[in-house]
Formats: structure tokens, sequence, C-alpha cells
């Protein structure tokens, strides 16, 4: 969906939404067509019809797509591009097809298996949404493709032809057309068809030769097996398998359904940040003695009670050189413009002037985490730093177009290449890490990602998911747990929400913080559906239960307007913290508001529990929901780990 269209919609539909929460969900298939949008805001193209679809716009351009479309009517997906919907198709041209012939040695299209037809096919059609180059500058579209797979988008500047711009699908297929606007949706034209890799993810690193040191750590250490899980054989979704939800009251005094999807597989998938030779090289890194002689530095420092101790074994996950390979990975796939918020959302609703849009995820490292940031340079790992100014640097992560020609997309995962080296040093774990730990809700499983839920556009979508294939989560029967899609007019941090319903108790893993005294807080928005829960910290209960149908100005609350005086809000704050309660931050707004979350005396956080957290240790947060009403809701939006030395200092914790 043209997302410029989405939002535009959006803020017609005006105040009267902003309150509105949905929380119920209704059975449906694993898929949904959702409406096709105006197009006021359709870019310019080469092309632009009112009447053609998608299959028309190929038949109609039969001397380019001829091949093509004998590909496609072997598929059930020529008629469906016939279709009412919205779909972003990749057309090769005969071209495209003729190399592709070449390459895979058949005479003709006739020749190709009726398998491989189908796959190439699924691989050039997105089914949920028209996607144009206006709406993402950098990286993975939106939406999986039909094959359940990342197009990736880069460009470059053509110095052949007065350095006019080039898009690139998957870094090997340009594009010589693109935004071609039908009737159900856009299609963009190809030189190249779009191959996906049947290499896992440690096999496509050892398959670039850019990366030999790394990859040689990561079979050395063991670590390559960890990277070989693809699809959970043990999943299914039918529908009578799939939780069906009940129908909750809205704030409005109406109800709403929210459409709702089960994925129809569930995917192991992993993403890998590796430095190549060239940054080893410039670090005096030429060979593994250099590089486990690197490692054992730095770890020994940041584990000095293990030093020594485990240097013979490389496969002991306390070895330095497995430490140093083990950071590098994550148990989820993250494409360069998924890891914070990036795009018209960043641009409309972050206060950049003063906070850089952030998250943190675990490693595969036991007992360590990450911080991203996405100041206007780029995407950082590990910076502090707010624009083009900080104190600790971080690694950049180099963007597609940054990245070369070569395609970083394995079969079950994706990785991305470092300006620098990537280590867990004392620097990362006392100085960056020493920061209020904001994460949001939809990055505590490796599947709210995995399956594209976390990042989905769209209005009113929910990404179901069965109750136990929720990794790091615990979830009763009587519970749904879904991932809402990304909604810009939602009064919510990051525009999304984990949304569960019915009589839930549900428990989730928290991030390994490194070891101090942290308060743990909600972030939540009120609602007179969201009921009452019972928080525990490893169950252990944490005070009394938190009604999160109350509004900030109940004296139980304290919340108070802001006012000019500075020194009267800081008093506020304090009053109110004094409490157990906080404002939301001051550095995110809703798309149609004028005003920060802050604002709004709905837009809370409450102090669950202060803790000594030990990173060496596990620790689950669970909510329960004390009242015997299976129409209760609770959009979960992000949760708090704030260090002392950050809520507890002289100068005060700021409002960001």
């Amino acid at each position: 969906m043209n997302t410029k269209n989405l939002y535009r919609n959006e803020k017609k539909r005006g105040m009267s939404r902003m309150l509105l929460w949905i929380a119920c969900v209704v059975i449906s298939s694993s898929c949904f067509i959702s409406c096709v949008d105006n197009d006021d805001d359709i870019p310019m193209n080469y092309y632009s019809s009112t009447k053609v679809t998608a299959a028309g716009f190929l038949v109609e351009n039969q001397e380019q797509f001829s091949e093509f479309i004998g590909i496609l009517k072997r598929t059930p997906y020529f008629s469906l591009l016939s279709t009412y919907g919205e779909f972003t198709l990749f057309a090769p041209n005969n071209e495209a097809i003729g190399k592709y012939l070449t390459k895979m040695g058949y005479r003709s299209i006739d020749a190709i298996p009726d398998a491989s037809c189908d796959t190439l096919a699924r691989t050039h059609i997105i089914k949920k949404g028209a996607f144009y180059t206006t709406d993402i500058s950098e990286g993975a579209l939106p939406e999986l493709n039909m094959d359940d797979a990342y197009i990736v988008l880069s460009s470059d500047s053509d110095v052949h032809n007065n350095n006019a711009l080039i898009y690139y699908i998957n870094k090997n297929s340009r594009m010589i057309e693109w935004d071609d606007s039908v009737t159900n949706g856009v299609v963009h034209v190809l030189n190249n068809v779009i191959t996906s890799s049947s290499l896992l993810l440690a096999d496509k690193i050892a398959e670039d030769s850019t990366l030999t040191i790394f990859s040689e750590a990561l079979k050395l250490t063991g670590m390559a097996d960890s990277l070989v899980k693809y699809i959970d054989e043990t999943y299914s979704c039918s529908e009578d398998s799939v939780h069906k939800g009940v129908m909750v009251r809205c704030t409005s005094g109406s109800a709403l359904y929210t459409r709702s999807f089960w994925p129809e597989k569930r995917y192991f998938k992993y993403t890998a940040f590796v430095e190549p030779d060239s940054v080893y090289h410039a670090k005096g890194i030429r060979n593994m003695e250099d590089l486990k002689a690197y490692a054992k530095k730095i770890y020994d420092q940041t584990y000095p009670e293990d030093a020594g101790l485990y240097d013979d074994d490389p496969t002991h996950r306390k070895n330095p050189l497995n430490r140093f390979v083990s950071y590098h990975l994550l148990p989820r796939i993250g494409q360069y413009n998924s890891w914070v918020m990036s795009g018209d959302l960043r641009e409309h609703c972050w206060y950049t002037s003063i906070s850089d849009p952030e998250e943190f995820y675990e490693t595969m490292c036991p007992g360590t985490m990450m911080r991203f940031a996405g100041p206007s340079a780029g995407l950082f790992i590990n910076r502090k730093g707010l624009q083009n100014k900080y104190t600790v640097r971080g690694v950049k992560v180099l963007s597609p177009s940054e990245s070369g020609s070569i395609d970083q997309n394995a079969l079950n995962g994706v990785y991305h290449y470092l300006d620098d080296i990537l280590a867990y040093t004392t620097q990362v774990r006392d100085e960056v890490l020493n920061c209020r730990i904001r994460i949001d809700a939809t990055v505590l499983s490796p599947d709210f990602m995995n399956c594209n839920g976390r990042g989905r556009y769209g209005e009113d979508i929910l990404t179901g998911f069965k109750n136990n294939y929720i990794t790091d989560w615990k979830v009763s029967d009587e519970t749904y747990v879904g991932v809402h899609s990304d909604v810009g007019y939602w009064n919510s941090y990051q525009a999304n929400a984990v949304c569960i319903s019915g009589v839930f108790d549900v428990s989730f893993k928290l991030l390994p913080v490194p070891s101090g005294t942290y308060e743990i807080r909600l972030g939540y928005t009120v609602g007179e559906e969201r009921g009452v829960v019972q928080v525990y910290l490893n169950n252990e209960p944490c005070g009394i239960p938190v009604d999160l149908r109350v509004y900030g100005p109940d004296p139980v609350i304290g919340w108070i307007e802001d006012t000019d005086d500075e020194e009267e809000n800081t008093a506020n704050d304090k009053a109110m913290h004094n409490r157990g309660y906080m404002k939301g931050m001051d550095s995110y707004r809703p798309w149609d508001a004028d005003n920060p979350l802050r604002s709004n005396n709905w837009n809370l956080r409450r102090v669950l529990a202060t803790r000594y957290l030990d990173s060496e240790k596990t620790y689950y947060l669970r909510f329960r929901q004390v009242l015997d009403d299976p129409d209760r809701y609770w959009s979960f939006d992000y949760i708090e780990l704030c260090p002392k030395s950050i809520y507890g200092s002289p100068e005060g914790e700021d409002t960001h």
C-alpha cells in the first residue's frame, strides 16, 4: 500500500479514531486482501491506467512480457493478477527470462518444471500491498512476497546517464521501469529474474569471498551449527487449531472487529552482523590466531572471572572467540530498515531533535544485548549520542546501497556488513548500555519479526500467534496474542502493539541487561476495556494490581498537565513518580497529533518493581488478568528497564 495514501486516509479519520483501540479477533484465512487506495499520491510513472489490471498490463505489453505471461499461465497467479486486490508485481521482461533460461539450461519456458514456474511466480508477487519506490528509500519492502521472502530495494546513480537514479531489487535485478500503476496495484519492470538463495545463513556467509575470517571463526566456534533451523515442522495452521477470539467493547461504546490472520508456516531465522576481511586487516588481524588474540583481549576485560579458563575450547560458550562470534548473531531476521523505526513514521512521529530512534535486542552471546540507533547518518550498533554528535560512535551497519552487488539474503536469514569491529566491550556494557532501555513489545519474541508481524503496514490488521509457538513467551489457553500492524494515528509508541485479549495470563522473558538495580516499568494506554492486571517478576507479585482503566488525572495517579514553568513540571513529575507512575515520553507523537504522548493523560508508565537484575540470570514478567471477563483486552506497548544511575541521578531522568 502506498504509505502516503495510507496516512492521508488516517488523517481524514481525525481525532475520533485516536482512542479507538481494537481488541477483537475473527477467524479468517491465513491471508487477506486489503482495499485499493485512492491514487492522489501515486508518483509519476511510465504507465497509469484506471482500467487495466496487473495481468492486463502484461497482456497490453506482450512484446515485453510474453515469456513471463507464459510462465504465469502455468500457475494460478495470472488469474490472481486479474482480480480485485492490491498487488506489487515485479515483471521480468523477455530479455530477463532469456537470461534465466540460459543460466538454468532450459531451451524454452516449456522446459521449466511446473514447481519452478510456481516458485518464480510467487517470488515476483507481493499480494498484500502496492509498494512504490517512494514508499521506501532503502531496505526491505514492508510485506514479504508470496514465497515468504523479503524484497530488498537499493539504489545507485548511473554515471553514463547524468547520474540518474537506478533502482535494484535484491541487488541483481535492475528496475528498467517502475511505479506503473494499475487498478489492482503497481508493476515494476525488471531486467533480471529475482532468484532466492537456497543456502542456509552460515553457508551464504561462507560463499562471500570478502568474509573469509569471520566465516572460519563461525565454523571453528560451532556457531554455524546454531544457524541451521528453518521451518518448524511441528507447526500447522488450520481453522480448528487457531484461537477463535472474542469481541470486546471499545472505549467509544461501539464494537469493531479487527482482521486477523495466522501465518501458514513458522520459520526460524537469523541475522549476522559481519566484518569484511578489509575491516580486520585495518586492525592488524590477518588470520584466525590474530582474531583469537583480539577476542581474548576484549572478553578477558569484560569477563575477568573467566579469563584463561576456556581458551582451549572455542565451542565453549564462555570462550572469548565464541563470545566474539555469537555477539554478532541474533535469532531473528532483520533487514536494514527493520531494527529501528524508519521511513515516513520516523519522519512524522519521532522528535529526532531530542532523541534518535532506538531499539534493543538480545544477542546469541548469553547475557548480552545490542543497542541500535538510527540517526540521519544511518544505522548504528552500540552508539551513544544524538544526531551527528556522539560520545560513543558505535559500529555502522552498511545499507544495501553501500554493500556492493552481493545479495546478502539466505534461505533462513540475512547478513549485514559492518564498517568496524563489533564487540561487547566494557565500554558497551558500562557506558553505552547505561541508559534507559525502552523495549517495544513487538521485539520481545523473535517470532514477531520472523513472520514480518513487526513492521507490517496496514489498517487494523493483526498477525495472530498460536499459543505454544511464541519464543520466549508462556501463554495460557484462554489468551489470544497478536501483533498489530503499524498504524500512524495510534496513540502508542512506534505505532504498534502486541494485542492480548481474553482472561489472559502471559509471561515473557526480559532482555539481559548489565547487572545492576533497575526500575522495571510498563508503558501502556488507558482504556475502559483493558481491565486489571496482576504483575509478577519470576512469579513474585509486583505490588498491587494495575488498573489499566484509570486515567492520569485520577488522584491515585496524579497526572497534571504541563505548564510553561519547567520547575513546576519537574515537581509534578516527581510527585507522580512517588505514586509509582510517570507520563509518556515527549520524543514520540501519533501521526495526526501536534503534541507528544507525554501530553496525553491516557499514555502512562507504571513502575512495576525496583529490583537487582543479574545479567547471568533469566527473568520473566507475568501479566494476569484478574477480572473474570473474556472481553478484557490489553494493548501491550513497551517495557522500560531503567538503571539506578539514570532514575536516581542528581540531575534527574530526562523526559524523552
